[in-house]
């Protein structure tokens, strides 16, 4: 019996309905936390979301079909499908059901269910793909050779072929016709039942309509010349339309499948196995999901971090691209961070664990795209409230023609009415927006863009005023060194300019002193002298008896003994602590700045204030020249916001804003009429992004900021939000393009099939090509540039 996680209890009939053995391994805990999230909801009751790719889907019909099948289970609470990504987001109770039990309900409905995970997803969509290509195989192999038995029947003249001939070879056809039937058009057949057993209509229901339709009358016609089904066959017919459906279908699959190995590419970098480094200095390989916070473990090049955490030995480089977006691989050195999911590509390394499991970045990143991926837009939901009642007017179509034409000439209403079914059958209407969609989440995400709710693409076109958080959003939340600032041996102001080569010693100087603290102000001064050049400055103090004071600063002594202080100028000056006002008005005057020199006479000092991003005034001025209206909100004081207005070029700004403050302004611009973006990364921020039209936060903001984002910037490049909606305006022209090629299509075809224009092969050969252009059409935007057509 599957062991529950503590504090759970088994169903009461679960010994009765125990699962194939081959589903009991989702009852495992450990193995859950690949696949499920849990949660807490607000009567302290606990619920699980898991995730599953799909296999078996042919239409968007399928997606409600596998919903209600879930839905059955004792124990789900909620079921989300999309037919596009084939991912299905399920939440259930841990105390009345586990995920085999509906996986196996899916199994029984005729659907397949794997956790969405990179290897079994892998293995399903390799299954899928070679049935598909083994059912268009027998489809293409067998239409061959009826075509070459149907050809003499349509090029002979008139008694060159005897009776018995065109027998024979009319059940040749039929013999050929069978396998494509029964095999080739599985699919079809199988979703039309699955449709109408949960009465509801989808789109397999007219083509299996046709086909069925069609074979039953040939084969009528083969046994009994003259019975009621006439002489006249159409194998052929049947042959061309079941190959040239599954080869559309085949490559809408292959299509979906090149989006989701993408999406999954970007997620799936753990790997199965880790080295920890126990006390006493041994290795044991263990599962990702055993580690813990202060685990030690040993990354091999080419390896996954498993975990967030720092290096402890060694220097290497990690590729973040798949999760940043960022191209280039990033140093990393002891003491600095890496990211759960990265490449280890330069050199073995051993590292501390600090986040696991839920808390790190990776899985934050793989929460999102898997909630966009089981999302359904507002464009998908229209489509198939479009496509729902145009079935049912597909069928009564159909049928009025056959009576229309059986007035007519009743030898050719059997096959008009086919045309009618097959023509009309919505798949492009259906793929129109789904295809589309699924291309640009993929393009994003190469890009660094993810979405966590896919309307976002559709609000990316119509927003017209962009608010920004200034703090950790256009600048970075971090001081950096403005200048240096030479002083006179008092510590006043009336020290001399320095030259470049001064100013880098004495930053060298201070920070060999400054590494000590973890003081920001310290940092930063660290940082600065980490990124000056080599310019043949080279800083030799070797200070001894480091000391630090709460709040005022450091001390040391250097090599000859005397005593150097970093810090407060009341510190470094050695003012007394009860000093008045003199002090502390002229430290105040000087913002955040940092003097240094020996003990009493300051010799620079260093001023600090924010940096703002390298791509931030690009990023600004790319959004207004596309006629966005830009307003920078910040709770700083005024001239410091107005600087960094000045310096972006932004001429709307809010200082001293609360959060409240923050969310008036936003609802004021909105009740002006004005579609608002939101971009913040802070916990006070998620209040306005929630009520953006669209909000966008940064990967290394807060967790209710990404909580609440429809999009998250994982390389935190402000310019990735301009190349996004240029994405975004890309795919609302392919949408309609889309949409507007499934009317014209129906619109020109439908004429032609009522008036007995269009046999049956010809309806099929237009269906499949409908598909496949639109389709191909939506991956132009993964092929192509942003911003070009």
């Amino acid at each position: 019996m599957t062991a529950l996680p503590a504090g759970l209890t088994r169903p009461p009939d679960a010994a009765a309905s125990e699962p194939a053995s081959r589903w009991q391994a989702l009852d495992d805990p450990h193995e859950q936390g690949a696949f499920t999230q849990w949660h807490t909801d607000a009567t302290g009751v606990r619920q699980a979301v898991s995730q599953f790719q799909i296999s078996g889907m042919h239409c968007a019909a399928c997606s409600g079909l596998i919903e209600d099948a879930l839905m059955q289970v004792p124990g789900v609470l909620d079921a989300r499908v999309s037919a596009a990504s084939e991912r299905a987001e399920v939440r259930w109770d841990p105390a009345r059901v586990q995920p085999s039990r509906f996986v196996a309900a899916l199994d029984r409905a005729g659907y397949g269910a794997v956790p969405d995970a990179a290897a079994p997803a892998r293995l399903a969509r390799q299954q899928e793909r070679r049935q598909s290509l083994w059912r268009l195989f027998v489809a293409g192999f067998c239409m061959m050779q009826v075509m070459m038995y149907a050809t003499p029947a349509y090029v002979a003249p008139p008694g060159d072929i005897t009776p018995d001939v065109l027998r024979l070879l009319q059940w040749a056809s039929w013999l050929l016709t069978v396998p494509v039937v029964l095999f080739a058009a599985g699919p079809f057949f199988s979703g039309a039942w699955r449709s109408l057993r949960a009465r509801r209509i989808g789109m397999d229901v007219p083509v299996s309509l046709g086909i069925a339709v069609t074979f039953i009358a040939s084969s009528g016609a083969t046994f009994d010349p003259g019975g009621v089904f006439g002489h006249e066959v159409y194998f052929d017919s049947v042959a061309m339309f079941v190959f040239f459906l599954l080869g559309g279908r085949y490559l809408e699959l292959a299509a979906r499948h090149r989006v989701a190995g993408t999406l999954e590419a970007s997620v799936q970098r753990l790997p199965e196995r880790v080295e920890r480094v126990l006390s006493d200095g041994s290795i044991e390989a263990v599962s990702p999901r055993r580690l813990v916070p202060g685990d030690q473990v040993r990354v091999a090049v080419g390896q996954a971090f498993a975990a967030d955490g720092r290096v402890l030995q060694g220097c290497t480089e990690a590729d973040e691209a798949l999760l940043t977006g960022e191209s280039r691989p990033v140093p990393k050195a002891a003491g600095d961070e890496v990211v759960s999911g990265s490449l280890n590509l330069g050199g073995p390394v051993l590292m501390r664990v600090e986040r696991v499991g839920a808390d790190t970045r990776y899985e934050g990143i793989v929460s999102l795209m898997r909630s966009a991926l089981t999302e359904r837009p507002s464009l998908v939901r229209m489509a198939d409230r479009i496509a729902g009642p145009f079935l049912w007017a597909v069928l009564l179509l159909a049928a009025l023609a056959a009576l229309a034409w059986s007035f007519i000439d009743p030898s050719r209403a059997l096959w008009v009415a086919v045309s009618v079914l097959i023509v009309t059958c919505p798949c492009a209407l259906g793929l129109s927006a789904p295809s589309a969609l699924l291309a640009a989440t993929g393009r994003l995400a190469r890009q660094g863009v993810l979405l966590q709710r896919l309307d976002a693409i559709e609000a990316m076109t119509r927003v017209d005023t962009v608010f920004v958080d200034k703090t950790g959003t256009l600048t970075h939340d971090e001081l950096g060194l403005a200048r240096v600032q030479g002083l006179s041996a008092g510590g006043g102001g009336g020290g001399g300019a320095l030259d470049q080569p001064a100013q880098n010693r004495w930053v060298r100087q201070a920070a060999g002193l400054a590494v000590q603290s973890r003081h920001p102000l310290s940092q930063a001064l660290v940082r600065a002298a980490a990124a000056l050049k080599d310019d043949g400055v080279a800083d030799t103090a070797a200070w001894t008896q480091v000391r630090e004071q709460a709040g005022r600063g450091l001390s040391a002594l250097d090599g000859e003994g005397r005593e150097w202080r970093l810090g407060s100028r009341a510190f470094v000056l050695d003012a007394p602590a009860s000093a008045p006002a003199a002090a502390a008005n002229a430290a105040e005057a000087d913002g955040a700045a940092v003097l240094f020199g020996p003990r009493g006479h300051a010799a620079v000092a260093f001023h600090f204030d924010e940096t703002l991003r390298p791509d931030a005034q690009q990023a600004v001025a790319d959004l207004q020249a596309a006629g966005l209206r830009v307003v920078m909100l910040s709770g700083d004081a005024p001239q410091r916001v107005r600087r960094v207005a000045d310096e972006l070029g932004v001429a709307d700004f809010i200082a001293h804003a609360l959060p409240e403050d923050k969310l008036a302004a936003l609802a004021a611009a909105q009740a002006a009429g004005r579609c608002v973006a939101m971009v913040g990364d802070g916990i006070n921020d998620a209040p306005v992004l929630a009520r953006a039209d669209l909000s966008v936060a940064l990967s290394q903001g807060a967790n209710v900021a990404r909580a609440q984002a429809d999009a998250v910037l994982l390389g935190n490049r402000l310019g990735d939000l301009v190349q996004a909606r240029l994405l975004a305006l890309r795919t609302r022209r392919i949408v309609r393009q889309n949409f507007a090629w499934a009317a014209s299509y129906n619109a020109a075809c439908i004429p032609l099939a009522l008036a007995g224009w269009l046999p049956p092969w010809a309806a099929g050969i237009g269906m499949a090509a409908s598909s496949l252009l639109v389709v191909l059409n939506a991956q132009r935007l993964v092929l192509r540039t942003p911003g070009k057509d």
